[in-house]
């Protein structure tokens, strides 16, 4: 797509998030190369309890959640530092800091999720916030096929019903934050990565309309 035919973003701070395999990262660079901006990766590679935690989650939940927190914070607080200001190019992200949140909603339980929380919002409250958070929705076996897919060996255990908590995750998260614009796509009839087409529409969707802080819903349909 050339960028003379991009649809004007009127953003500076975008956040692309879903699911595990929902397709945020691909969307995140796709959109950070078209407009020439910052790109903000989750590095979840580079996690050394992530294998581990896959392979046996009640002896490292908690280990990999604080790694995670820890490693989002010092990321974000680098790449953000107070905030973008208004002559910053655009910052796209393919993460939110709350998703440390969600995540550790469904791997902690009792005193170690109630410490993780008392030291997640006393730093969750010196991050900016995102101008648009943008969430990819997809069902349970898209995402499985996905997350199959791309072969990562680590990933090889995650559930159907893993999934499902972390999207309802999400959603909890969605009905609790009102000060943010939230914009839930229904991307299960569509592909914004191999069609084109479904891109330069997703775009549209997600730019050339302004939308109320709070969550709007857009069922997003193949043509």
């Amino acid at each position: 797509m050339e960028l003379k035919e991009l649809i004007p973003c009127p953003y500076r701070f975008v956040v692309i998030e879903g699911n595990i395999g929902a397709g945020k990262t691909s969307l995140a660079t796709r959109i950070s190369r078209d407009y020439n901006s910052q790109l903000i990766l989750e590095r979840f590679a580079d996690n050394p309890f992530l294998p581990k935690f896959y392979q046996d989650p009640e002896r490292f939940a908690f280990p990999v959640e604080m790694s995670f927190l820890a490693d989002r914070y010092n990321q974000l607080k680098k790449e953000l530092g107070s905030g973008p200001d208004m002559f910053s190019p655009l910052i796209v992200a393919d993460y939110y800091f709350m998703k440390s949140l969600i995540f550790a909603g469904n791997t902690l339980s009792g005193d170690e999720l109630n410490l993780y929380s008392q030291m997640f919002h006393i730093i969750y409250q010196s991050l900016p916030r995102p101008e648009l958070f943008v969430y990819l929705h997809q069902d349970t076996d898209n995402l499985l096929m996905n997350i199959w897919s791309r072969g990562r060996e680590y990933e090889s255990s995650i559930t159907a019903e893993y999934l499902k908590k972390i999207q309802n995750g999400y959603f909890d998260f969605f009905r609790q934050e009102t000060g943010i614009r939230i914009i839930v796509v229904d991307t299960r009839t569509v592909d914004f990565i191999k069609r084109d087409e479904d891109y330069r529409r997703l775009l549209t969707i997600l730019f050339n309309k302004e939308y109320p802080v709070g969550v709007t819903r857009v069922q997003m349909e193949s043509e």
